[in-house]
């Protein structure tokens, strides 16, 4: 493991052809060692960027489709040839254990590919013109096409299958884009642009700067060049970014504090084994993760205890170890935040069931009950692992407290009775239902994103491509 370390850190000492003033450094939250630095760019050198990938606006769009496949299929047959090395990756400068990064790696492989199937489907149809009076001599169709240069903006917590969401679609539809990735994670979307080199992409289509957000992220989404942006991450960057932005496409994942009902007729031993996963995977840094549960009263008690036991079992520790669950979050600030956060709950009468314990970037798996819905853990987005468990009357109850917050990305609920999951996918107010899963459940090629504070638009493969297109109508007066 040591020699396999040295080799990632000396393939991402990034050395410009000239002196760079400033560089992050990017570092192990496990052990806060350095693996790599990279460059800081400004302003000025976002600007030039912006400038060179205009001219990848034309090599992309007269890419046909065919390479555009070809493209994307190769990478991702190099990604999946180098899974071990892009897990490794993944896992040193973010929070995911091993396991989890091997995850990532095989989802990135499929976003890649189902990019590729969806170059050959970007479709249009005829347009009867002849349903208006007058318009019996004219006939036509829409197509769509790129919209030209998109701007990516990802965070820390996937840092490699967000950036093959936002890559693989937009090749697939014929773009350039420009992606800066979280200044804490740059590693894994700096290999995937080389890989993407390596399959065949031609130089200027795909650009990846590296900085802070404060110093690169409003240049760039800013520029008059940028015709559309994406972004992951939380709420009240995307709602300055939205400010910022001015006229131009927009599709925002903007995070969530997740509920899932649990039913008194439930299988709560898959009711729990779900609802622990979907807590505190990753460290709880997930859009999707577990926040609240809300449990019929009737199985309340069995329902925590089971609960508290599976959470127990979790095992918190070396993140390159094959036996960790659990690895630190991202860095040992956030992990000084979720302390807050949960001391802040605890003070105000919440019951703390587990966990609540912080050593350096970790924080243990915690577990809160009788939880103020004004504080913090109840109404925000924790993005940690810690989870409040709630009793309610019944399925009206669990809909109404699930509803409260200002946000709607996903919800889950656990029950065996068809007619009580279809009345919470109707009342649910979230962008995803899962029924007998947790809300952290996602295939790639589904439609994601929320309502409320939780976004705008649509990601998933698919549907990021028509995000990632513009129509246009083509109308022939004959005769």
């Amino acid at each position: 493991m040591k020699e396999r370390r040295e080799v990632e850190k000396k393939r991402f000492s990034l050395e410009p052809s000239v002196k760079r003033i400033y560089k992050i450094d990017v570092c192990d939250p496990q052990d806060g060692s350095l693996i790599a630095r990279v460059p800081g760019m400004n302003g000025e050198e976002v600007d030039a960027a912006v400038e060179r990938a205009q001219k990848g606006v034309q090599i992309a769009r007269s890419l046909p489709s065919h390479r555009r496949m070809a493209i994307l299929r190769k990478a991702a047959d190099i990604v999946e040839e180098r899974a071990e090395s892009f897990a490794v990756t993944i896992a040193r400068e973010g929070s995911k254990t091993i396991r989890e990064a091997r995850k990532e790696v095989f989802r990135c492989v499929e976003t890649l590919r189902i990019s590729a199937e969806e170059a050959r489907r970007i479709r249009g149809e005829t347009i009867p013109f002849d349903q208006a009076a007058g318009s019996e001599q004219r006939v036509g169709y829409y197509v769509r096409f790129p919209v030209g240069l998109i701007a990516a903006i990802t965070p820390f917590n996937d840092p490699l299958n967000l950036v093959a969401h936002k890559v693989g679609p937009a090749i697939a539809a014929g773009n350039a884009i420009i992606v800066k990735p979280a200044s804490v994670t740059p590693l894994s979307a700096l290999k995937l642009a080389e890989v993407m080199r390596e399959a065949g992409l031609p130089d200027l289509v795909l650009t990846v700067v590296t900085g802070h957000g404060r110093e690169i992220g409003q240049r760039l989404v800013q520029h008059p060049a940028v015709r559309m942006v994406s972004f992951t991450g939380g709420w009240e960057a995307g709602e300055e970014i939205h400010r910022l932005m001015g006229l131009k496409k927009v599709s925002m994942e903007l995070g969530s504090n997740s509920p899932a009902i649990v039913l008194s007729d439930a299988d709560l031993d898959e009711a729990v084994e779900c609802t622990v996963s979907g807590a505190f995977w990753a460290a709880g840094q997930n859009c999707l993760g577990v926040q609240r549960i809300f449990v019929e009263e009737k199985v309340f008690e069995k329902f925590a205890q089971m609960f508290v036991q599976r959470t127990l079992q979790y095992r918190v520790g070396d993140k390159c170890s094959e036996e960790t669950d659990m690895g630190p979050l991202i860095t040992e600030k956030e992990a000084r935040r979720v302390e807050r956060w949960v001391q802040e709950a605890v003070d105000a009468g919440a019951r703390l069931l587990c966990g609540g314990r912080r050593n350096g970037a970790y924080y243990h798996p915690t577990v809160l009950t009788n939880v103020p819905a004004y504080c913090k853990v109840a109404r925000e987005e924790v993005f940690g692992p810690v989870v409040s468990l709630f009793p309610v009357s019944g399925l009206e109850e669990a809909i109404q407290r699930a509803n409260e917050v200002d946000y709607g990305l996903q919800a889950g609920i656990f029950t065996r009775d068809v007619h009580q999951a279809f009345e919470a996918v109707q009342r649910l107010e979230a962008g995803g239902v899962m029924v007998n899963d947790s809300s952290d459940y996602r295939v790639d090629a589904m439609p994601f994103g929320g309502i409320k504070g939780s976004g705008l638009g649509r990601e998933g493969v698919p549907f990021a491509v028509q995000e990632m297109t513009e129509t246009k109508v083509v109308c022939f007066r004959l005769g």
